[in-house]
């Protein structure tokens, strides 16, 4: 697949790098309004009195949403295209943000799961929109590895959100506060949070974001001309691409979400280091993108998940068998083993789509209903068996994106329905 812009502007190869900075950027505005959600987990147990099992609903209300607005997202962008698609959704999260302000005066659980699936509607038909335009910008060759880059900067924005938490959310918990005084933490930030992406809509209507839609590459048209008018969810490497999704987001959400827990486990008292223990977690996720970016010049994005969904495997077996800062250190290093497998994925299930790409990025995004998913199942077990041997659930998934690098890629040709 090679790209053009909608318009002829220019006879010659056209410049994208305004647009893939202006993107990346939104990139990391949802990686660190994700993260920021995982990091409020700890914050919820301490508001609410809630058991790890039931705080991590918090984290299932913002990846349901995938599952309910994925589709309809995908069914916008072919409505009103990429751009437009970005600016409604940044005016929806602004919408969710603005609901954590009723929700902290109510001390209300339920409603403030209501703010925290509003906001994430938004940030999926974000994704839905960001993930495809930023891999169609330029050859197809290319696209596993520009996705790459653009996700490392969704790693930047995740790692800054765990010391925003820990500097002005969570080091206010305490026994001596009330659950009132607690919840009212969340709403200077929540309102900055609402102001910023106001802005940012308004901002990003006003920037010129050409109009790229995805020529049709020799090996679509082959397969096109195999089978006339394919359904989406008829080539497999898309729909094995969006369950490998559902495995890996619940993967980095559950060892998002129980790090601090984890850390305190394992004998760290204070807050504040335990969260730095996630901010290295996600360090590592962005160090691993920008230098994946790089080493896909030379390693195959399919082999890549492959390597590390079994250095993943060897990471949480080893913090599963040993104690204190060295099963810390392992978990913080799945970050690592985390760091390329969404733009991986997602690159290689949009593969030979065509003018399918959007709705194949609506199936992909499907898959983040992993994260509603995955830790309330590793919540439960925690609680049950404790967190070590809850890794077993992350062990599984990271077996499954493994399996994907090996084969379950390949775009296979199949019969319509």
């Amino acid at each position: 697949m090679v790209t053009r812009p909608a318009s002829t502007e220019s006879a010659g190869a056209p410049s994208y790098m305004g647009p893939f900075l202006t993107v990346t950027f939104l990139f990391a505005i949802f990686g660190f309004l994700t993260s920021l959600n995982n990091t409020l987990v700890a914050k919820m147990e301490e508001i609410f009195r809630l058991a790890h099992g039931p705080a991590m609903l918090a984290t299932a209300a913002w990846f349901f949403a995938y599952l309910v607005f994925s589709v309809p997202s995908a069914k916008l962008i072919e409505w009103v295209g990429y751009k437009r698609s970005m600016v409604i959704s940044l005016f929806i999260m602004t919408g969710g943000a603005l609901l954590f302000l009723p929700a902290a005066a109510m001390v209300s659980f339920p409603m403030t799961l209501l703010a925290i699936f509003v906001l994430a509607a938004g940030v999926c038909a974000l994704q839905t929109s960001a993930n495809p335009y930023v891999s169609i910008l330029g050859p197809e060759h290319n696209a596993p590895a520009r996705l790459t880059l653009a996700q490392a900067f969704n790693s930047a924005g995740s790692a800054a959100a765990p010391w925003v938490a820990a500097h002005f959310i969570l080091s206010q918990t305490g026994n001596r506060a009330s659950s009132a005084s607690d919840a009212h933490m969340l709403q200077p930030p929540y309102i900055a949070i609402a102001v910023a992406l106001l802005v940012l809509g308004f901002a990003v209507s006003l920037m010129h974001l050409p109009a790229v839609v995805p020529a049709y590459s020799s090996a679509y048209e082959a397969n096109e001309a195999r089978s006339p008018g394919r359904n989406i969810w008829t080539y497999p490497h898309t729909v094995l691409g969006m369950v490998g999704l559902f495995f890996y987001v619940g993967v980095e959400i559950s060892l998002a979400a129980i790090t601090i827990q984890y850390c305190h486990a394992q004998g760290m008292s204070s807050v504040k280091t335990a969260g730095l223990m996630l901010v290295l977690y996600n360090v590592f996720m962005m160090v691993g993108r920008f230098l994946g970016s790089f080493v896909m010049k030379w390693v195959k994005a399919e082999k890549l998940l492959v390597i590390l969904g079994f250095l993943g495997v060897a990471l949480l077996i080893t913090s599963m068998s040993t104690s204190g800062t060295a099963a810390i250190a392992t978990l913080a290093l799945c970050g690592l083993a985390n760091s390329v497998m969404y733009p991986n994925v997602f690159a290689l299930g949009i593969a030979e789509l065509g003018p399918l790409t959007s709705k194949g990025s609506g199936v992909l995004n499907l898959g983040n209903v992993g994260g509603a998913v995955i830790p309330p199942l590793f919540g439960l077990l925690a609680d049950k068996a404790g967190i070590q041997t809850a890794f077993i659930i992350p062990i599984i998934g990271y077996l499954y994106v493994a399996y994907y690098g090996f084969s379950g890629y390949k775009p296979r040709r199949s019969r319509p329905v």
